[in-house]
């Protein structure tokens, strides 16, 4: 009995010093004036506080600006979370799926009989086809026959009678040095057709399991381009460019996440089966929904530029190589600009394309190296060429811009020595366009300007003519 009396009185003990501790507490308080935690505004001047847990005293305003942000469709971290301003009235509501997120629905099966099969012959005929892409690209005859013709081929297997016979998906790989115009030609192509068309680069894709895009993000890219409607995905296009930085990497210790492990990734894609992909996202988590796709009536084209590639040929083609009059000498092919036109399935496995990979991609051709006839003819002769965006935007200003022959064929010898092609073009005409894009705006009279060769090659400057005057002027020191 003595101990518990003894508790008992060591409990109202503690009581007593923690009332007498709040009470303490309470009269610093008052003391004090509270401030509100967000306007650092004291209570005097803010009105009555809000005590919140933490000792956080809010003056109203604050605590109403809050509630405003809040309920506002616009807030971020709202946004985040996936939570509307109705939801904050309505509880009761499911969380809202964001549109990119959001699936089309299925048509049932007996809806699908009835309806009539995805017609080929909306499609274009080849000749069709390549007459457009002419419009756009110049040379590369065989690579846009082929191009034109896989494209057409593939939407007649799609429609064919499985019963009768099966015809198989024609893969493409496409070769060619850089600035030749592989990534445009089939850019130009997904705008001349109606259909789901996805690029992708292959550099950022990784085996699975680490960081970067793993090979089902391809096809995730397909599924947005079709507006997540996955019937309309599974007849899409896919181009992967840059597919030779995905070779296996010789004399490497280190594990090779993105060369070899992709191809074999890449390979049920290539073929054709059902993989499991994130809607509206490139990785699979818990907050995204996936679907399945089935990539049987996909086509794909790789392509690549595939450096050094000319070595392994000529490595190749030098090994018959001899020795006396008549003999084939080492140095050959050395001056041969379409070295790779020559290129064989066993120089592609040198490369470094395992053997599966390049089975699954019958169909190789390749681009021609643009030579200078070539480059003058990309200068002038496409719908988008680039003089004639130059041309347009002078015309703005009422000013007529003229390139002599003599100009082209020297900006063409200078887009050679770069040795990148058709990107060398705007880099060349960005230079020499700076002077002139920048001294024009300044004299309303000018009517004319003419580029030389001399200008060109920096030993002389453009000719100008004035409106209403017939005798040209020069600029002097690039000042007009």
């Amino acid at each position: 009995m003595g101990d518990k009396n003894n508790h008992n009185d060591d409990v109202n003990n503690i009581e007593e010093i923690q009332d007498s501790k709040m009470k303490e507490n309470k009269e610093i308080e008052d003391r004090f004036e509270k401030i509100c935690y967000l306007c650092r505004r004291p209570e005097s001047k803010a009105g009555k506080m809000i005590s919140i847990p933490n000792n956080i005293d809010i003056c109203a305003d604050c605590m109403q600006k809050t509630f405003d942000a809040i309920n506002q469709g616009d807030n971020p971290y709202m946004q985040m979370m996936g939570i509307t301003p109705n939801m904050l009235y309505m509880p009761n509501l499911s969380m809202e799926v964001p549109k990119q997120q959001k699936l089309k629905k299925k048509k049932p099966e007996e809806d699908k009989a009835r309806q009539e099969a995805f017609d080929h012959k909306k499609i274009p005929a080849p000749h069709q086809i390549k007459a457009k892409l002419d419009d756009y690209i110049v040379g590369q005859e065989h690579a846009k026959k082929v191009i034109s013709v896989a494209v057409y081929n593939h939407y007649k297997r799609i429609n064919a009678d499985k019963s009768k016979i099966e015809i198989e998906k024609s893969n493409m790989l496409m070769i060619g040095p850089t600035g030749c115009g592989k990534t445009y030609l089939v850019k130009t192509l997904a705008k001349l057709l109606d259909v789901p068309l996805a690029i992708t680069d292959a550099t950022s894709l990784t085996e699975a399991g680490y960081i970067g895009d793993d090979v089902e993000s391809v096809i995730s890219k397909l599924l947005q381009a079709a507006g997540n409607d996955v019937e309309k995905a599974e007849r899409g296009i896919v181009f992967i460019d840059e597919i030779d930085k995905i070779a296996k990497k010789r004399n490497t210790n280190s594990r090779d996440v993105s060369g070899e492990s992709v191809q074999q990734g890449l390979l049920k894609l290539l073929e054709g089966s059902d993989v499991e992909v994130p809607v509206g996202a490139t990785s699979k988590n818990a907050m995204v929904p996936l679907t399945t796709v089935n990539t049987e009536n996909i086509l794909f084209i790789c392509g690549g530029a595939f450096p050094d590639l000319d070595k392994i040929i000529k490595a190749r083609l030098n090994k018959q190589s001899s020795i006396g009059f008549k003999a084939d000498l080492k140095d050959k092919f050395d001056g041969d600009p379409n070295i790779m036109q020559k290129v064989t399935v066993d120089d592609l496995r040198e490369y470094g394309m395992i053997p599966e990979f390049l089975g699954r991609l019958p169909i190789v051709y390749t681009l021609e190296g643009l030579t200078k006839d070539m480059l003058v003819k990309v200068l002038l002769e496409p719908k988008n060429a680039i003089l004639k965006q130059y041309q347009e935007l002078l015309a703005m200003d009422e000013v007529d811009l003229q390139f002599t022959p003599d100009a082209l064929d020297a900006i063409a010898e200078r887009a050679l020595e770069k040795k990148t092609g058709a990107r060398a073009l705007r880099a060349i005409l960005e230079e020499i366009m700076l002077d002139i894009m920048y001294e024009i705006p300044k004299d309303d009279n000018i009517g004319r300007v003419s580029i030389t060769k001399d200008y060109i090659n920096g030993k002389g400057v453009p000719i100008i003519e004035m409106r209403g005057m017939g005798n040209p002027k020069r600029i002097a020191g690039g000042a007009i």
